[in-house]
């Protein structure tokens, strides 16, 4: 088992205040997190929902090339981009969608066999399990 820690300090209200996030495993960096980045582009902050699509597009460019290491295939390179879609519903804002975008270059793959590998990569994705209460699509392109 692994764990993974980042913690957000927060100062005022969530109007007009802002947080600090760390990523305290990996020590990799500080963030500064607020309300108006939710709604629109803010230089130099970002927001849960970026956050959320950073680690699934992350998440999804190891996993894929780990399951085609259980085909003996190995990619030449792999791209995946996700979008987070954010909306306010009846209940209050609300994730309603994940588009996942996959581009790699596969020497020796066709495409139908690369589609079925892209379905089970972002099926079986540990972040798509776990965001699987939110409608995620996969758009994958086989390269060359």
């Amino acid at each position: 088992m692994t764990e993974n820690t980042a913690s957000t300090h927060w100062t005022g209200d969530v109007t007009d205040g802002k947080g600090e996030l760390t990523l305290v495993t990996s020590g990799a960096g500080s963030f500064t997190v607020s309300l108006p980045a939710r709604a629109a582009t803010v230089a130099g902050t970002t927001n849960p929902e970026e956050l959320i699509a950073a680690a699934h597009s992350a998440c999804l460019a190891m996993h894929f090339t780990a399951v085609l290491r259980e085909h003996d295939l190995v990619a030449e390179s792999t791209e995946v981009s996700a979008t987070v879609r954010q909306a306010k519903t009846p209940d209050g804002f609300a994730i309603t969608g994940i588009a996942l975008r996959l581009e790699a270059l596969v020497d020796g793959l066709d495409d139908g066999t690369f589609q079925e590998l892209a379905a089970i990569a972002e099926k079986t994705c540990p972040l798509s399990k776990a965001l699987s209460a939110t409608p995620i699509t996969l758009s994958a392109s086989l390269l060359g």
